[in-house]
């Protein structure tokens, strides 16, 4: 008696981890349902079973991956469990969901497009902006060249000047010179002249 509610016991408890493993390997995957119909929703594998509702053209569902009798398990978008016919799911995206997917990917192209055309007109604004410092740098080194000219121009005729001052001073003093050296030893014949003549 014993050994047989053992033996149950572990038929139960290994039934239960079977159960379990089934349950947690169920897997969905997304399916859609075709364009054009509005689909009957039953609660069982075929006509006969109560229907629970419809599922619109289009709409997107998940497949529990259970199917009996040419209809497959879904899941709606608001929770709800039900069993339609198989010709009417696909996992394939209708047309409302691709082009939906192609206005989005094209919104992202067009921000991206969007922002490297404000990038590329940051950066023309930029080269722009420096060619302008570079034109006021060349002005600026003009300029200065026509400045450091000027400078030394008048330095050369400072120098010059300089020069021509000096010649005419020693001019000056060669010719005070000369007349001193011409005059004064007379001044001083003369006046030895005079002074033997008193004697």
């Amino acid at each position: 008696m014993i050994n047989i509610k053992q033996t149950f016991v572990t038929l139960l408890f290994f039934t239960s981890l079977l159960s379990f493993a089934e349950e947690a390997n169920t897997s969905t995957t997304a399916g859609y349902i075709s364009e054009d119909l509005i689909v009957y929703m039953h609660s069982g594998a075929g006509k006969n079973y109560r229907i629970q509702g419809t599922v619109n053209s289009g709409e997107k569902v998940q497949l529990t991956g259970e199917s009996n009798n040419e209809y497959s398990e879904i899941i709606t978008d608001k929770d709800r469990t039900g069993w339609i016919e198989s010709k009417h799911v696909s996992t394939k995206p209708g047309m409302r969901y691709v082009i939906a997917d192609l206005n989005e990917k094209l919104a992202i192209f067009q921000a991206g497009k969007s922002d490297i055309t404000q990038q590329f007109n940051e950066a023309i604004s930029e080269i722009d902006s420096l060619k302008s410092e570079r034109s006021d740098l060349q002005n600026s080194i003009s300029a200065l060249n026509m400045d450091l000219t000027q400078t030394k121009s008048q330095l050369k005729n400072q120098d010059t000047s300089i020069k021509k001052q000096w010649f005419f001073n020693g001019a000056i003093v060669l010719g005070v010179g000369l007349l001193l050296g011409l005059i004064l030893p007379r001044l001083f014949s003369k006046r030895k002249s005079g002074m033997e003549n008193w004697g």
